[in-house]
């Protein structure tokens, strides 16, 4: 190619980006937003599929709870079957927990799990042969470990959702949260008289 036409072909290119100027930035614009907003839902997307398998977690850990639960019922009905409030309680609860559809449900259900389960385990402190019975004492240590297990798999579940609901508040990912249709997710909050992790000691 001669020399004036490389010239020539470069001063129409240039020409060319200078007639369309504005409409190339106004593309290029479009484009990041689209970017933008493309990103910005895959994460939305993410953090709730975290969340959600999170969840899961926790529920792993309930259901290790629940398992325990008939038997230290059982053991406590051994010596103590004039208790019939706290036990009527408990089933109560896990049946609301075994029904519940949502997270926000199944939290409130599994709280009340752990208030009656409370209740329970301060009678059983009343009753000396419990305390002496190696049965109960093995379902107390495995209650502990599991309720250990509990409280780290919901902090994490709470961390991700604070996490999420940041994104879902904050300026201008607000603005894709709600033409997403993402909301705040509910953190998982357990009530203080509900935070009692049994105590494993027997030598009194």
């Amino acid at each position: 190619m001669e020399p004036t036409q490389i010239n020539q072909s470069s001063m129409e290119s240039k020409s060319f980006f200078a007639r369309n100027k504005k409409w190339i930035i106004i593309v290029g614009i479009i484009v990041l937003i689209l970017l933008w907003g493309v990103s910005g839902y895959n994460r939305f997307v993410s953090g709730d599929e975290q969340i959600t398998a999170s969840w899961a977690q926790v529920e792993n850990q309930y259901q290790r709870r629940f398992d325990l639960i008939p038997n230290i019922v059982n053991t406590v009905k051994g010596v103590a079957q004039q208790e019939q409030e706290v036990f009527g309680a408990i089933a109560d609860a896990r049946t609301r927990y075994a029904g519940a559809t949502t997270t926000n449900a199944k939290a409130e259900a599994a709280s009340q799990v752990e208030s009656s389960l409370a209740r329970l385990l301060v009678i059983a402190e009343n009753y000396p042969v419990l305390q002496s019975s190696q049965a109960y004492r093995d379902l107390i240590v495995s209650l502990e470990g599991t309720e250990n297990r509990i409280t780290v798999e919901r902090q994490k579940y709470n961390d991700l959702v604070r996490a999420f609901n940041t994104n879902v508040k904050r300026f201008p990912t607000s603005i894709l949260a709600k033409l997403s249709g993402f909301g705040e997710r509910t953190y998982f909050e357990v009530p203080a008289e509900s935070q009692v992790v049994p105590e494993v000691d027997f030598t009194n």
